[in-house]
């Protein structure tokens, strides 16, 4: 198929790209071509580029229909985070594409009553980019002609892989923690490190993709969680990684409140919105319907992540 990518050089098109290639696709990725993937691959010399500022389009209302003037046969598109995005590129593509594939978030579902949460528990999504996500979704596969658009939904967790930093154990970006458990210094984790982080590799999410791509009977209509196999509590995460590192983890526990003043305004934010939805997805649906499996565990996404940190000087 002739299969149009937006956003296609970041985290998940780094993998998913190439692996459209490696299938026989005619790939085009769609982006500002302000950054390189974050692996290079000879299979990229396949793709063609079109460089195109999406928020520019549309704000004239172009983007939709510059992206069906490129005659798709799909679309997947990487980056839309506003429903008004979505249906500006919906509105030219239907009737007009065989699939039409969309990246949410395992955040749609904000704090879980019962978990791991499936795709159709209850939903209480708690913060923006959760609430914008499960809009789009909605409108997607209930309010869409999914005969003129055949819609798909993946839903992945924490991306992580080589080319940028995992959330850590205390559910922020602030890589020094990570530096503390190599040594054997003390960590701070807000409560009783009994919250859960889902991450998940990117290429593990590409494959997600490619199985909705190439199973459309099974996918269109429908949404899935792509996520490693479980979970991990954020107390095992920083033991497992301890571990890893030859050393123990010194952890220490307290209160939010004690926590937030330890960190910066920023990295507390983050590790709050980490607390409120203390992610842990089933990957059942996925696995029965597309046969989906992961490669990578959490462990090992994040070790992947971490080794390619240090190689690069960052840690």
């Amino acid at each position: 198929m002739k299969i149009v990518v937006i956003g296609g050089t970041g985290h998940i098109g780094t993998f998913l790209v190439p692996r459209l290639v490696a299938a026989g696709h005619d790939v085009t990725v769609v982006s500002r071509r302000q950054r390189d993937p974050y692996q290079t691959h000879d299979d990229w010399q396949q793709v063609a580029f079109v460089a195109l500022d999406r928020t520019e389009l549309e704000k004239q209302g172009k983007f939709g229909q510059a992206i069906a003037d490129l005659t798709p046969d799909a679309v997947i598109d990487l980056i839309s985070f506003e429903l008004d995005s979505t249906r500006q590129l919906t509105d030219a593509l239907t009737g007009r594409v065989r699939h039409f594939l969309h990246c949410g978030t395992i955040w749609v579902h904000g704090y879980n009553e019962l978990v791991p949460v499936n795709e159709s528990d209850p939903r209480y999504p708690i913060d923006a980019y959760g609430l914008r996500k499960a809009a789009i979704e909605t409108y997607l596969l209930q309010e869409v002609d999914l005969a003129e658009l055949p819609s798909t939904v993946i839903h992945p967790g924490h991306i992580v892989g080589p080319g940028w930093t995992p959330i850590t154990p205390a559910g922020n970006l602030d890589a020094r923690i990570f530096t503390k458990l190599a040594t054997g210094r003390e960590v701070l984790l807000p409560n009783q490190g009994l919250e859960t982080l889902h991450h998940v590799h990117a290429d593990d999410v590409a494959l997600g993709f490619m199985l909705a791509l190439d199973n459309p009977a099974a996918s269109i209509g429908e949404s899935f969680h792509i996520l490693s196999e479980r979970a991990m509590t954020w107390r095992g995460y920083a033991q497992a990684l301890a571990t890893w590192y030859g050393t123990s983890a010194n952890l220490r526990f307290v209160t939010f409140d004690e926590f937030k003043q330890t960190t910066s305004e920023e990295y507390a934010n983050q590790s709050w919105g980490h607390l409120l939805h203390s992610t842990n997805g089933s990957i059942t649906k996925a696995r029965q319907r597309l046969g989906f499996h992961p490669r990578y565990t959490s462990l090992e996404a994040i070790q992947e992540s971490l080794t390619w940190l240090k190689e690069e000087g960052r840690l």
